[in-house]
């Protein structure tokens, strides 16, 4: 557990370096040998923490912000907030993690709208909602599951384009239009009765995703 935990701590560190020279070289070879001269890691370590090449350590990224948001909802009491105000700090939580390398954030969008890549989105963007749900207290097993993540999709996938393109002071535009959006969610809870009578007829997209990424 411990060798395990050294490792990720040391994969962790590499990523850090790559992420100062993809806003430069983008998510390329170039910028995982530079990333690794900064960190003092030796070149032919990226093949072995990372063997599949680029394409690992972009999948790698994600679950990295994932794993710092967790560690920072931990680092709140959330225990009296209502469920709206929870995914809202969420969302902003996330989004102050990715502030930190924004521009290799961007690229990373880029490079994941490739068709050869667009797997790799598709199980990022599934985490993300995933790990928000999960990290706020969500423990729903029911046909609900599918349909709130489906939901907050939406609201993040909009609310970071405008965050990436918020010029406002302290992203204020971007806060607001995330209150805005955030009802979309909130209607899951007077929709809920319709979705289940309907449930065993209409396939969720979300849900298809989730079997998509399997493949």
């Amino acid at each position: 557990m411990l060798k395990q935990h050294v490792h990720q701590k040391k994969k962790d560190i590499l990523l850090k370096s790559i992420l100062s020279h993809v806003v430069f070289d983008g998510w390329t070879n170039v910028a995982l040998e530079a990333g690794s001269k900064d960190a003092k890691i030796e070149p032919i370590m990226i093949e072995r923490y990372f063997p599949g090449g680029v394409k690992e350590v972009v999948k790698y990224y994600s679950t990295w912000v994932d794993r710092q948001l967790l560690d920072s909802l931990s680092a709140v009491n959330i225990t009296g907030m209502r469920i709206r105000d929870r995914i809202v700090l969420a969302v902003k939580l996330r989004l102050s993690i990715l502030s930190n390398n924004k521009e290799a954030f961007r690229r990373s969008i880029t490079y994941c709208s490739l068709p050869g890549n667009i797997p790799i989105a598709i199980d990022a963007a599934y985490r993300a909602v995933d790990t928000i749900w999960y990290g706020v207290g969500d423990r729903s097993a029911d046909f609900s599951y599918y349909t709130k993540r489906a939901l907050l999709y939406g609201v993040i996938s909009t609310t970071t384009l405008v965050w990436l393109n918020d010029e406002s002071e302290e992203n204020a535009d971007t806060w607001s239009f995330l209150d805005r959006r955030i009802s979309d969610i909130m209607k899951i809870n007077s929709a809920r009765s319709s979705l289940d009578k309907f449930s065993s007829y209409i396939p969720d997209p979300f849900k298809v995703l989730r079997t998509l990424r399997k493949c």
